[in-house]
C-alpha cells in the first residue's frame, strides 16, 4: 500500500430534526468543496435549549481527507 497523508479538521453540523442529521449536514456540506473524505468520527452532542425547549441538535465532528499526492 502506498503512503498516504490524511488532514482532520473539526466541524460543528446543525439540525432540528436530529444529531444524526446535524452530523450528516457538517460532512456533507463539506464534501461540497473537499474531495477524497475519508473517516468522520463524531467527537461531541449538545443541543440548543430555548425556554426549556430543545431547538436544534449540534454535532461536533472530525473529519478526514487525503491529500493529493
Amino acid at each position: 500500500m502506498a503512503e498516504s497523508v490524511y488532514k482532520v479538521i473539526q466541524l460543528v453540523g446543525t439540525s432540528t430534526t436530529s444529531w444524526e442529521e446535524a452530523a450528516r449536514n457538517a460532512v456533507e456540506t463539506a464534501g461540497k468543496s473537499l474531495k477524497n473524505l475519508r473517516i468522520a468520527e463524531i467527537d461531541q452532542l449538545d443541543m440548543k435549549v430555548e425556554d426549556g425547549k430543545v431547538t436544534a441538535y449540534r454535532a461536533r465532528v472530525n473529519l478526514s481527507f487525503k491529500y493529493d499526492s
